[in-house]
């Protein structure tokens, strides 16, 4: 990934101010960001002093999009599953596309059969596009979410009726 620009940082900073996150953290190779509403917060936790560095590289490794299997109950503020169905969940926090493009067909739909390997929606965060994958065959029972919206890390996207 090229070094983010001010622009980059700046939307991203925006966007933390515009949503309900208490704390964001980006971290990629020569790039890391720690945003949070508590003015005593000195960075991660278990991290060093947050710092903005060169990139030494220019390639981007794609993140793990396998989807993750939700309990009955997930963490407190997320939705509960119906027995049997299967959560697919955002891999990073960042913008929910349901297409390709603008004006492109969805990638899913409601009622619609995919396999484990079928892209379901894009997560974008800094001009970093991540493809998430269904992760399980069956058929899409809902999308939890609406195309442009903001996603946290591991917040339920799709939910699937596995087969």
């Amino acid at each position: 990934m090229a070094k983010p620009t001010s622009d980059d940082i700046k939307t991203l900073i925006e966007q933390f101010e515009q949503s309900d996150w208490k704390e964001v953290h980006v971290k990629t190779d020569g790039f890391e960001l720690y945003l949070s509403e508590n003015p005593k917060s000195s960075g991660p936790p278990s991290a060093v002093t947050p710092q903005l560095t060169t990139a030494t590289s220019q390639t981007v490794e794609s993140a793990d999009t396998s989807p993750v299997v939700a309990e009955p109950a997930l963490e407190a503020g997320k939705a509960i599953l119906p027995e049997g169905m299967t959560a697919v969940t955002a891999p990073n926090l960042g913008t929910f596309y349901s297409a390709p493009k603008p004006g492109a067909p969805p990638y899913v739909e409601v009622g619609q059969n995919v396999s484990a390997e079928t892209e379901v929606c894009l997560i974008e965060v800094m001009k970093l596009f991540t493809p998430v994958k269904a992760g399980v065959s069956g058929v899409i029972r809902e999308i939890c979410v609406s195309d442009g919206q903001m996603v946290e890390y591991e917040q339920l996207l799709v939910v699937i009726e596995p087969s």
